[in-house]
């Protein structure tokens, strides 16, 4: 080789060396800080994903890796997979198996830039979702702790990011559900110091994040939605408020499994059975959406409500696709139902409750209720049973005219305690508030002394009149009075309520 040529090979390896070097520097200097962005990619992978659209999400995160490997918000994204995965199928070995990924996640979040408000908001989300999922299998120790340092985390994340709208809406959700915390976990509730509970104070945080969302892009737009209905049906008792606010959303029911949980799940509570039927009905079923067995169920729970004839495919449809626990004794406590009032049949009847007894688990209060009833080995009456599925369906009239059928004086103490608190019910719903008032009285005589909700839960709903009538002080003697009462059926779902209203009412 010679010296000209040496030297012309040797400067092609210096400028080939240079670019290369040059480009390492570059590709160093862009991405050697790993970063929080919503890009077009990654927000698309998150709207997969609260769309039950998993899989795409999913293949949407690894392009990201591959297109963006320093954007971290797949990790959020992907945290978010696992608690609905967790939360809709109640999978143990699947949340054995991802339980070391939220330390790894939050780790890597903790490598990003923290001043970015969502170096700590991340944080903060990722323990609450992982709480959550920790009470579904009841580590509530855990549990308490995860949401105290979300707490910890979203108040320095306000601290140094006032202006951080998405602070607001987990905050706000803290604050209201705070003063609802059971009494037997207020050792835990105990942990939030520092986040006042107040049911108003919370509304307010999230209306301000719903008014930021309509005059700018938010990411987190329709989980405020979802948020805000909830806290209109659960926590402010504005049921008729909640479905008018959630049915003219953004919210879309043909496209979004979850949004048609919400949609009829409030539509039920609403009295809009005939629209739950609807929606449910119509609900995105192609393999592109994650199974939610749980809506064949719900839509087996709203036919019998209206006392449909084939009430009972959906819900034997729940029975065969879920793998979890929960809500397996309340199935076979509707199809029994539907055995007595809809086939009419005393033999179908006992199978399911033989079935209720063995199948499932009794952690919640539904399947406890529908466990106690099956151990009872009785026959219900049949009247006051039609009255009440039609009552949960909104058929007011129509369950009126069926309990009006019966002379409560010829019946039993028990059977009366049961009729004068469904009467109760029916003309609350009517808004006969001073014959409902009384009809409650009654059945809280009757039942005082019993084992039976229908005491405990006809004070509520006497403290819940009187509020709405703006009695507070006579709302408040019988919020007391309803957790001064105990019953072996809904006991902490019934005083997790009155606890709410004296929130409301203080």
């Amino acid at each position: 080789m010679g010296r000209h040529q040496f030297f012309t090979t040797m400067n092609l390896y210096k400028k080939h060396f240079f670019l290369l070097l040059f480009g390492c520097l570059t590709v160093v200097n862009v991405n050697s800080t790993p970063y929080f962005s919503f890009s077009p990619k990654a927000r698309l992978a998150y709207e997969y994903a609260i769309s039950l659209r998993l899989i795409e999400s999913n293949q949407l995160l690894s392009e990201l890796k591959k297109e963006e490997p320093e954007n971290l918000v797949p990790e959020y994204i992907e945290n978010y997979i696992d608690f609905l995965k967790i939360i809709i199928d109640e999978d143990k070995n699947y949340y054995l198996k991802i339980k070391p990924l939220k330390q790894t996640r939050i780790s890597k979040i903790k490598t990003g830039d923290p001043n970015s408000p969502y170096f700590l908001y991340f944080q903060a989300e990722i323990n609450v979702q992982w709480a959550l999922m920790r009470i579904k299998f009841e580590e509530y120790f855990t549990a308490f702790k995860e949401l105290s340092a979300a707490q910890s985390l979203l108040k320095d994340n306000q601290k140094k990011f006032p202006d951080f709208i998405a602070n607001q809406k987990t905050i706000g959700m803290l604050e209201a559900m705070l003063g609802t915390i059971p009494e037997k976990y207020q050792w835990g509730a105990s942990w939030l110091s520092g986040i006042d509970a107040s049911i108003s104070g919370g509304r307010k945080k999230i209306e301000s994040v719903l008014a930021y969302s309509q005059k700018n892009d938010f990411v987190f737009e329709k989980e405020t939605m979802v948020s805000y209905g909830f806290l209109l049906l659960h926590l402010e008792n504005q049921e008729a408020d909640a479905w008018s606010f959630l049915k003219s959303s953004k919210l879309n029911p043909k496209e979004n499994p979850l949004a048609t949980f919400v949609l009829a799940n409030v539509a039920m509570k609403s009295g809009n059975n005939d629209e739950a039927i609807k929606l449910l009905e119509n609900r995105p079923k192609n393999l592109n959406y994650h199974p939610f067995p749980y809506l064949d169920c719900m839509l087996g729970i709203a036919k019998l409500n209206r006392l449909d004839k084939n009430a009972d495919i959906p819900l034997l449809a729940y029975l065969q696709q879920f793998k979890g626990i929960n809500y397996i004794k309340e199935t076979y406590q509707k199809l029994a139902w539907y055995a007595l009032l809809v086939k009419k049949d005393k033999t179908l009847f006992n199978f399911y409750q033989n079935q209720c007894k063995t199948k499932g688990a009794a952690k919640i209060g539904s399947d406890k209720s529908a466990l106690k009833e099956a151990n009872k080995g009785t026959i219900p009456n049949i009247t006051l049973l039609k009255t009440r599925v039609l009552f949960d369906g909104g058929y007011y009239d129509q369950a009126k005219k069926e309990i009006t059928s019966m002379n409560p004086e010829k019946e039993s103490n028990q059977i009366q305690q049961e009729y004068f608190y469904r009467m109760g019910r029916i003309l609350q719903k009517k808004e006969n508030y001073e014959n409902a008032i009384g009809n409650f009285n009654m059945s809280i005589h009757l039942a005082c002394n019993s084992a039976s909700y229908f005491a405990c839960n006809g004070a509520l709903q006497i403290g819940i009149i009187y509020e709405k009538m703006n009695q507070k002080v006579n709302a408040k003697n019988y919020y007391e009075k309803c957790l001064d009462l105990s019953s072996d059926e809904y006991e902490n779902s019934i005083h997790q309520k009155a606890k709410t209203g004296l929130l409301r009412i203080k």
